[in-house]
């Protein structure tokens, strides 16, 4: 039953770094006790080992060691000035060939350090066969440090010992974080400007006497600083700094610690969820036609290739995810188009970046509309190779799928026409670039419900009718023109033909003019041209002339001929 509980006992030690919160018990002084009635003097053991002695029978080490333990203990002779000591208990049967114990700890890079506690010859007759207590920690180590412990009995006989190895308290633990030097990092506080991007930083509990230094960096493997940095005097009253920051990074961090050699640091990363902040840089290299991200802080996250569609839904491209961590990710052979993005999956939570929404583009599908119907051409910037086929949509399969696909080869800067068959009613039309590994998918469904064969029917009708209408209404347009030109011919000439007497003219001239008088008594001039405004006078005066002649006679027969006055 004893070795099963030395057993016990050296695991216990073995796991020996006590917990965060866990004080370490004090003590005033280091001394060696001993059971009750035996004497004890410890002293520094020599500089090598003894040569071992073979034991006397009935000697080994189950039967001399029991309940071994180790713990560690503080000293402190005031606050923080505090030191850490190995504490070792053991149970040794107590026989007249032990004299005494060894206790030694091993640590790498450092010597062997070891303690003889040897018991005085009056003491250990009168308590030999008795199991005694010795307990010893005259031993200083430090914080976090790998020992190993090996209790040997005085004299050191062959094959009677104890050995376990023991991890010393880290600086985890807060007691050792007030109290130890080695461990004080002092406590960091922070309020966040966002506004004006910066961080107000509050020191407390700083080793005292020693100035304090605080910058930020970026944490992963070590915290690289990023030239930010402050240093706080210990004569200033209120302890505190305000430093800038240019973006709320997960591994932005506050670093603090005190201006002596090797002093322990404490780091407080104010934006550790901000995770949305690392998708950015996202860049693209048109030579080689690939898409490049690089974390600017460590995440364990999946990054892939998604297709943006009209619903605002990011479709996963296969094969196109990664797992990403510390390295560069790099998406080779890439089509630059607005919607293709990259998404990066972390747990439950995505974040969707598109590169080109800017409108970068290596090729583009122009919609021109002539003749009544819509035409497609695909121009590029750079010699490709395209897939062509009409879109299907229905109720079972709404996403949409292709059929009759054919490929297209597009030079740089020379656009190629897509001919369409059949009606353009409801018709969408699918292009795709094939000579890549990553591409998106362009759509275009058409707006004009009319057919090929329709369009170009009207399209040769209008070719007829169009001259048809142009020569005829130049027919007319003629004609009215020399209608015009022959009625004003007309009275041009008759304008000359007619007589415009003056005042000077005669009534010989007067008297060829002949007058007709009708039945009524009415003067006619047959064929006779408009006169100026004279002869209307001199007419006027004949026709009175004929009237009055007229009433003069019976009413019978026709009026002969005026005579010229």
């Amino acid at each position: 039953m004893i070795p099963w509980l030395a057993l016990l006992m050296s695991y216990c030690c073995l796991n020996g770094a006590t917990g965060e919160g866990t004080q370490l018990e004090r003590i005033e002084r280091c001394q060696t006790r001993c059971s009750q009635g035996l004497i004890c003097k410890t002293r520094t053991d020599y500089w090598f080992a003894p040569v071992c002695q073979d034991p006397t029978k009935g000697l080994n080490s189950t039967t001399v060691f029991h309940n071994v333990g180790i713990s560690t203990v503080m000293r402190c002779e005031e606050k923080q000035k505090c030191m850490l000591h190995l504490r070792i208990q053991t149970v040794v049967q107590l026989t007249d060939s032990i004299h005494g114990v060894s206790i030694c700890t091993n640590s790498a890079g450092m010597m062997t350090n070891c303690h003889i506690i040897n018991f005085t010859k009056a003491s250990r007759r009168l308590m030999s066969g008795l199991p005694v207590t010795v307990d010893n920690d005259f031993t200083e180590v430090s914080p976090n440090q790998q020992l190993q412990v090996i209790v040997k009995t005085v004299p050191s006989y062959c094959g009677i010992t104890w050995a376990s190895k023991y991890h010393t308290p880290d600086c985890f633990n807060k007691d050792l974080r007030k109290n130890v030097p080695e461990c004080i990092t002092g406590t960091l506080s922070y309020t966040v400007n966002p506004e004006k991007k910066e961080l107000t930083i509050n020191v407390s509990d700083m080793l005292q006497d020693y100035n304090y230094h605080l910058r930020l960096c970026h944490k992963d493997f070590i915290c690289t600083g990023t030239g930010i940095y402050n240093l706080i005097k210990k004569e200033q009253p209120i302890k505190s700094a305000v430093l800038p920051y240019s973006r709320p990074l997960p591994c932005l961090c506050i670093e603090g610690w005190s201006a002596v050699m090797d002093a322990p640091r404490v780091q407080v990363c104010p934006f550790k969820g901000r995770l949305e902040e690392l998708w950015f840089g996202i860049t693209f290299d048109p030579l080689e036609e690939a898409l490049i991200w690089e974390p600017v802080c460590p995440v364990t996250a999946v990054a892939g290739l998604c297709e943006k569609r009209e619903d605002g839904v990011c479709v996963d491209l296969p094969d196109s995810s990664h797992n990403v961590s510390r390295e560069k990710i790099r998406f080779a052979k890439v089509d630059p188009h607005p919607q293709l993005c990259m998404k990066f999956t972390v747990g439950s939570q995505s974040w969707i970046r598109c590169p080109f929404a800017d409108g970068i583009k290596a090729w583009d599908v122009i919609v021109s509309r002539r003749h009544g119907h819509e035409e497609l051409q695909i121009l590029s910037r750079v010699t490709a190779k395209f897939s062509v086929g009409p879109w299907v949509t229905s109720a079972e399969s709404p996403v949409g799928q292709t059929t009759n696909m054919k490929f297209v080869d597009v030079e740089k800067q020379k656009p190629v026409e897509l001919e369409f068959k059949g009606e353009q009613c409801n018709f969408c039309q699918q292009v795709k670039r094939i000579d890549v590994k990553y591409a998106a998918t362009v759509v275009h469904c058409t707006k004009l419900c009319m057919s090929r064969a329709t369009s170009l029917a009207s399209y040769d009708l209008t070719w007829i009718i169009l001259p048809a209408a142009a020569c005829l209404s130049a027919i007319i347009i003629i004609t009215l023109v020399l209608c015009l030109l022959i009625t004003v011919y007309r009275r041009r000439k008759e304008k000359r033909r007619g007589v415009c007497l003056s005042g000077k003219q005669t009534d010989t001239e007067v008297s060829e003019v002949q007058v007709q008088v009708t039945a009524k008594g009415r003067v006619l001039i047959p064929d006779a041209p408009k006169l100026c405004e004279s002869c209307e006078k001199r007419l006027h005066l004949a026709n009175s002339q004929a009237v009055h002649s007229n009433g003069r006679q019976s009413g019978t027969g026709a009026l002969p001929y005026a005579s010229h006055s």
